[in-house]
């Protein structure tokens, strides 16, 4: 029953999006098919690219994390309960989340995770924050950087009836170098700094905003997988 209803919730889903926007999503899929459970470090441009993530990449399961407030509304309810969504406390319960994102990529699930922790609107990359790095040691996870553009004009675009172009790069998957121990504060910074950088690259370089210079720097916190 359960993949049923994520069937029909899909195919919607896809048939909306794909109504909105013309999206280019082959590299993106592929990515996914190739490689085991990780977390997908995504930009966070508005609401359009996690309805696009989870609905293209599907069967294969991809989840997310979404303030809890979404599920005052019960439609938004019922869709992110579908796809096995996490809430998020935005006042800091952090441990919880992080435990049940390791519960979900233990169970086969790809986890969406936005480094900006915000809407930048305009495309830009906007600053990151470390949190995603915890994540990674707590999880064991790899961490494959996915970026989108085009996403942005959608406003535009629907003013004057037009589909919105929407484009998806995607780097290398790697795991941060932890070395068995917990990452201090400044190491953290500089593994973010890394890993913000891997996805300034994939951007075009009017996008890159603070992560202009670590686009084009070595990354010795990461280990490559690929």
């Amino acid at each position: 029953m359960k993949s049923l209803r994520l069937s029909v919730v899909n195919s919607i889903l896809k048939g909306l999006v794909n109504a909105l926007c013309k999206i280019d999503s082959k590299e993106y899929v592929e990515a996914l098919a190739n490689m085991g459970p990780a977390i997908l470090a995504i930009n966070h441009i508005n609401f359009l690219e996690v309805p696009i993530l989870v609905a293209q990449s599907y069967p294969i399961q991809v989840t997310g994390l979404a303030k809890e407030e979404t599920w005052h509304n019960p439609l938004f309810g019922f869709i992110f309960d579908t796809y096995k969504a996490i809430p998020i406390d935005r006042k800091g319960a952090y441990r919880d989340v992080f435990l049940r994102v390791q519960e979900a990529i233990e169970k086969g699930f790809f986890v969406i995770f936005a480094p900006e922790g915000t809407r930048s609107k305009s495309g830009v990359l906007g600053k990151g924050h470390a949190g995603i790095v915890q994540l990674a040691y707590l999880t064991n996870a790899p961490v494959l950087p996915v970026v989108h553009f085009g996403g942005e004009r959608i406003w535009d675009n629907l003013k004057h009836l037009r589909r919105t172009p929407f484009r998806f790069n995607v780097g290398r998957p790697f795991r941060f170098r932890f070395d068995g121990k917990s990452p201090g504060k400044s190491t953290r910074e500089a593994m973010l700094d890394e890993l913000m950088g891997q996805m300034a690259r994939l951007l075009p370089e009017n996008m890159r905003g603070p992560y202009a210079e670590a686009a084009s720097k070595d990354a010795p916190h990461l280990e490559f997988l690929a």
